[in-house]
């Protein structure tokens, strides 16, 4: 404010404290009238200052415990709160005494009392003192016996002689800090100037006295001695201001001899380049870093350690190791982008054209990300959430990054974290050490130059951590969009507005990476390709990738669709499409070859050549293993869905006994278990032997020892298999069943409904038994995925059993 400003607003208020001061009886009669004042009332405990009864402002307090203080004073008719000072208390430390709170206080109206993050606030008008007779609840909410103290009659002209005290004293304040300007508004809105006892109230609340001092005030009844103490107050007020003022003119004083000296060194400059004078590297480097910042938008923080990093490269020697130091921090500081955006493209119809070119399948993945865009899109910016792409190798997590980037039209940056354990490869090293450097973050937006760009973080479920640190934690910063909008980078040590940047991560699984990781991004998962998919794909983009490379023609060498889709049936069945574009590259090399041999004759390759590129096929067509006790499950793996057989055997009949082979994991021997538990008590419900399981030693192996195996969906598959051996009845053929059981025979829901469809797909198994409970994740799949096949879901084994062997339990209470 200038000083014509500030010298018409004390004009101002003059004039309306002047015109209160000679109002007649009848304009004094219009401030608020003594009203009938409840004798008990809840107390409210304030820890910063005393409430004074001629304030109104708002009261923030918390939400635990005093909601239920604020709430029946709310169903009070008077809705009077008491006010009561707290000296020396913290929130943290918990709910104060009640020989804590000060006997006098304030009884305040409650006025739009509302409740937001934890907090409850309310605005207080306060309206008369009141003293503490008797506690009648000390824990909150408090209720007390109160009374209000009365103020004894004073000398007229001892009173008049304070009141014109304070009035005067208000003014000098005025002078000095125009902000109080509001709360004389305030005040004269409820009070008139000449009214003695509010006014000595209102000039102690003025002051920033310590909570004590003024509680003092707030205990003096009688007029005239509080009268005195308030004076005493504002004096030290008056002498605060005037020290803040002699300070600010100060420091306007040595501004304006910087701006002088700026002026200088510009003038300097002029004359040198007049002369022809050559410059030194110190002053070259400081003019380039200076026109680096000038063509950025940086914070005042920023522009603030730059001076002084300016001011301390222009005093040290060139030879100084610190010299260096300096030199390369203003180096990274200045090509930072500074509030340089780039404008993002927001249109569904070009981003779903991007999506659809670079990738074939995928379409719930694709709806995903259009739905992102589409929020981004109705809000005019895209942040705020981390993206998670999760899925087996090669099912391109990589590939939907850069067309995101692509639709919104933003710059890509992409770094693994896979393996990585310092942290400060994340938060950069402090510049304290040889050879610091920034963050990866701080390199991406260099690199990118804009604030705003795409980063992918390859891997993140392989991050690794060691001596040097966690990078998983440092990563919570930065992936948080509450926290990212003050990132800080250790090697900059200034303030990063990360919350522009669109983070998307990619993993293979969720299990190793930090739940609270996990818990700051949004998951979409991306489960594996189907042999028709696979096919597209090849078709569309890895051939003609390939082919490109190698400098080829589509004359040149061909491949059938015939023999491509019997390199995915017998090479590549992975859940990817890596794999068969490193056979179609092999198939192309040995190509190659023949061309340079018989240049004139193209070289064809159909499903007969396939033997003389790729060698016999690593996946035959498999049989359906069948007989008794042997069952078909679904697993979920890493790499995609998979089928997995289950045997069961009958060893011996000299005694009972239970052995699991086939490396099994810990939960997955538990399932094994309770699944011999529950077929051995309900043996006889199932049209079983009862003592079958007394005398034998039964063996449940599942094939493939050398793959770790472990989770919880092999249940009813396990309980099915032991079923099988123990009725000596082979179950129902061309079936494959997920479910983990419990022992009352409660089939519960599992993961990976996607990848275990897909992986009965390829088997070219038509019946399914899924768990109820996964009904929904199995009605959300393309209608492709589940076009011929036979779904029975199951919320107890009854429903598994009626499917495998065609015949319902007996009825009867069941055996647990």
């Amino acid at each position: 404010m200038n000083d014509e400003n500030r010298t018409e607003s004390l004009e101002e208020f003059e004039e309306d404290l002047t015109e209160y001061i000679g109002k007649d009886e009848h304009s004094k009669s219009l401030a608020l009238p003594q009203q009938m004042m409840p004798t008990r009332m809840y107390v409210l405990p304030v820890s910063n200052r005393p409430f004074f009864p001629a304030q109104v402002q708002p009261i923030m307090v918390n939400q635990d415990p005093w909601q239920e203080t604020l709430k029946r004073v709310g169903e009070t008719d008077h809705r009077v709160l008491g006010i009561c000072f707290v000296e020396e208390h913290d929130a943290e430390q918990g709910i104060p005494a009640s020989e804590q709170l000060e006997t006098m206080g304030c009884a305040v109206r409650v006025h739009q009392a509302q409740s937001e993050g934890g907090k409850v606030q309310f605005i207080a008008q306060g309206l008369q003192r009141f003293r503490i007779v008797q506690w009648l609840r000390r824990k909150p909410p408090y209720l007390v016996e109160v009374e209000y103290p009365r103020e004894p009659k004073e000398e007229p002209d001892e009173l008049k002689a304070y009141t014109l005290a304070i009035i005067s004293t208000i003014k000098e304040l005025l002078r000095t800090n125009p902000l109080y300007g509001e709360d004389v508004k305030q005040y004269l809105s409820r009070f008139g100037p000449d009214d003695s006892s509010p006014l000595a109230d209102f000039g102690a609340s003025m002051t920033s006295a310590p909570g004590n001092e003024l509680q003092d005030v707030l205990d003096t009844v009688p007029l005239l001695r509080r009268m005195e103490k308030v004076l005493l107050l504002m004096r030290k007020e008056q002498e605060v201001a005037r020290l803040q003022s002699e300070i600010s003119e100060e420091v306007n004083a040595k501004v304006q001899k910087h701006q002088r000296e700026f002026f200088l060194k510009e003038q300097l400059k002029v004359i040198q380049r007049e002369l022809g004078m050559a410059k030194d590297d110190k002053t070259a480097d400081v003019e380039r870093f200076e026109e680096r910042i000038a063509s950025l938008n940086p914070p005042e923080a920023v522009q603030e350690r730059f001076r002084d990093e300016v001011q301390k490269l222009q005093v040290l020697e060139q030879g100084s190791p610190e010299y260096g130091v300096t030199r390369n921090y203003l180096d990274w500081l200045t090509q930072v982008p500074w509030g340089i955006h780039s404008d993002d493209h927001f249109d569904l119809a070009e981003a779903r054209r991007i999506l659809d070119r670079d990738h074939d399948g995928l379409d719930d993945v694709k709806d995903r990300i259009v739905e992102f865009l589409a929020e981004g899109t109705f809000k005019g910016e895209v942040s705020g959430s981390i993206l998670l792409l999760v899925g087996p190798p090669g099912v391109g997590k990589t590939s939907i990054g850069h067309s995101v980037a692509d639709a919104l039209g933003r710059k890509f940056y992409r770094f693994s974290v896979g393996g990585m354990r310092d942290e400060a490869e994340i938060k950069g090293h402090r510049r304290t050490y040889i050879g610091a450097m920034p963050g990866k973050f701080v390199q991406a937006l260099k690199d990118s130059k804009v604030a705003n760009p795409v980063i992918m973080l390859d891997e993140i479920d392989k991050i690794g951590a060691s001596f040097q640190g966690d990078p998983a934690s440092a990563l919570l910063e930065t992936l948080d969009p509450e926290q990212n909008r003050e990132f800080l980078d250790h090697y900059l040590d200034v303030r990063m507005d990360l919350s522009k940047v669109l983070f998307i991560c990619t993993a293979n699984q969720l299990d190793t990476i930090p739940r609270p990781l996990l818990d700051r991004m949004d998951v979409i998962r991306l489960s594996g390709y189907i042999a028709e998919e696979k096919l597209a794909i090849a078709k569309h983009y890895l051939l003609p990738r390939l082919l490109k490379r190698a400098g080829l023609l589509k004359k040149q060498l061909n491949i059938t669709d015939a023999a491509i889709k019997q390199v995915i049936e017998g090479y590549a069945r992975e859940a990817g499409v890596r794999n068969l574009e490193k056979l179609l590259h092999k198939i192309i090399r040995k190509g190659i070859v023949k061309l340079l041999e018989t240049p004139d004759i193209p070289v064809k390759v159909g499903v007969s050549d396939l033997a003389d590129y790729l060698g016999q096929p690593a996946f035959r067509k498999e049989k359906s293993l069948k007989g008794i006790g042997v069952v078909t499950g679904l697993a979920w793996t890493a790499m995609g869905g998979a089928t997995l057989s289950i045997e069961a055997s009958r060893i011996h009949t000299s005694q009972r006994g239970f052995r699991l082979t086939g490396q099994l994991g810990d939960v997955m021997k538990e399932s094994a278990e309770i699944a011999y538990s529950y077929v051995s008590s309900n043996l006889k419900r199932f049209k079983g032997d009862p003592t079958f399981f007394d005398k034998s030693f039964v063996h449940l192996h599942v094939p493939e020892g050398a793959t770790p195996k472990d989770g919880p969906s092999a249940g009813v598959t396990m309980a099915t298999a032991l079923l099988s051996i123990a009725r000596k009845e082979s179950p129902q053929q061309n079936i494959a069943m997920t479910g983990e059981l419990t022992l009352t025979g409660q089939v519960l829901p599992v993961g990976g409904i996607r990848e275990k469809v897909i992986a009965a797909r390829r088997q070219k198994i038509g019946n399914l038994i899924l768990p109820e409970a996964n009904r929904g994740d199995y009605e959300e799949l393309p209608d492709y995925l589940k076009e011929g096949l036979t779904v029975n879901f199951a919320k107890h084994y009854n429903d598994v059993f009626q499917v495998c062997f065609g015949n319902k339990p007996r009825s009867g209470a069941r055996v647990h």
